[in-house]
């Protein structure tokens, strides 16, 4: 995918969302805020910027998402993927896949790390698509590092989750709350400035 997923925002995503009712609906999502490092990337000559309503729809396809996941709800969660993606990853093998790594989305406090918009990116479906790259820390001492990508290909349609890659950083891989700098190349998320930001 052309498509280079970053964002960035100290926000406890997970931990506020999992203390919800399991019923509730989710609220108006928080907009990300100023200190999140962004980036909005268009086509030459053409000029984008996310609206307020770009921003609460992302957010809140980013946090019902990894919300779905953190409880195993993987009907919720594969219902909310791009049809061409669940074209390309069947139903059960792509829960298969997660649960293999039953250890990823769960029992952490997740932040957004870094936000980034594009529009009609080449090679890609017309539309707005906001990457999210995101850490969670687990009470264990692991980490997650990942991003998860939507897109919405009309302003009045929903958005859709188009990519997602998460992988886990174990203890003895990580310093002072810092993966170590041999393992920063392996990981599938920007950390930049969020890398060593205080909770």
């Amino acid at each position: 995918m052309a498509i280079e997923p970053r964002l960035a925002v100290r926000w406890s995503l997970m931990t506020a969302m999992l203390l919800a009712p399991a019923g509730a609906a989710l609220a108006a999502p928080p907009l990300v805020g100023p200190e999140v490092e962004r980036d909005v990337v268009a086509p030459q000559g053409a000029t984008f910027q996310p609206a307020v309503a770009d921003e609460e729809g992302a957010i809140d396809r980013f946090a019902s998402y990894v919300i779905a996941l953190a409880r195993r709800d993987y009907d919720a969660a594969y219902a909310m993927l791009r049809l061409s993606l669940q074209a390309a990853s069947p139903r059960l093998e792509w829960e298969m896949n997660l649960r293999k790594r039953s250890a990823l989305w769960a029992d952490g406090t997740l932040r957004i790390i870094r936000l980034s918009w594009y529009l009609d990116p080449p090679g890609q479906p017309r539309g707005i698509y906001a990457a999210f790259d995101f850490r969670g820390d687990r009470t264990d001492g692991t980490m997650d590092c990942g991003y998860v990508v939507v897109h919405r290909a009309e302003p009045a349609a929903p958005f859709t989750v188009v990519r997602t890659d998460v992988s886990e950083v174990p203890p003895d891989m990580i310093e002072d709350g810092v993966p170590k700098a041999d393992i920063l190349r392996q990981l599938p998320c920007y950390l930049g400035k969020g890398i060593a930001t205080a909770f």
